[in-house]
């Protein structure tokens, strides 16, 4: 009888070491599975990052490269005034791409209506790029100008009454012409210009002038 019931003892231990054994098998192909699919989504990221910050580096390089070599269409005038005055200027060039201006310059943003000359030139003196447009242009174009913008600082975009060509960029005695917000020559202009070797006043801020009334930059 004793050895009978130690048989069936050894028999159930047999059987819960087999489950047990089971179950531990389950349990680390569930967490191969689990930890599997966490190291796959990582690597997937990883593998997403790096292309996006490869892509960047091309982007970036390839900007550069074109911001290396003359843009054409470019006018130049290389001898405007600088003086500051305190009344109104008539200037040579308009739009204007340099010359005699305020004491207070214009901040630098987006505006949807037109911005005093004279401040605004102070604004490329500080190294700032003037985006205009004519107001007759399609919505399109001036959302797509604005995009273009960005997050860049020293940019000023505004729309300029009387404008002869849909669109102009003017840094400090350069001034480039287009006919839609899509010409790619307008990208490489502030990538050149913005705060670049002709400005007056290197370092200079764009902030902490004035904005227009009823505007905000």
């Amino acid at each position: 009888m004793n050895k009978k019931r130690s048989q069936e003892n050894q028999d159930r231990q047999a059987r819960l070491a087999a489950i047990q054994a089971q179950q531990r098998a389950s349990e680390r192909k569930r967490n191969a599975l689990v930890f599997g699919g966490i190291g796959a989504v990582i690597l997937a990221v990883i593998i997403a990052v790096t292309l996006v910050i490869v892509n960047q580096v091309q982007v970036n390089r390839e900007r550069e490269a074109a911001a290396a070599q003359p843009i054409e269409g470019i006018e130049k005038y290389p001898d405007v005034t600088f003086n500051h005055v305190e009344s109104a200027v008539e200037y040579e060039q308009l739009p204007p791409v340099g010359g005699d201006h305020s004491p207070v310059w214009t901040n630098c943003g987006v505006y949807t209506e037109p911005v005093p000359d004279e401040n605004s030139v102070h604004s490329m003196e500080h190294g700032a790029v003037w985006l205009m447009y004519n107001p007759d242009i399609g919505q399109e174009d001036i959302d797509q100008l604005t995009s273009l913008v960005g997050t860049r600082s020293h940019v000023l975009l505004s729309p300029y009454p009387g404008l002869d060509t849909p669109i102009a960029a003017s840094a400090w005695g350069l001034q480039l012409k287009v006919d839609s917000a899509d010409d790619p020559r307008l990208g490489t202009f502030l990538d050149k210009y913005i705060q670049g070797e002709q400005t007056r006043e290197p370092g200079a801020t764009c902030s902490g002038g004035i904005t227009p009334a009823g505007q905000a930059s």
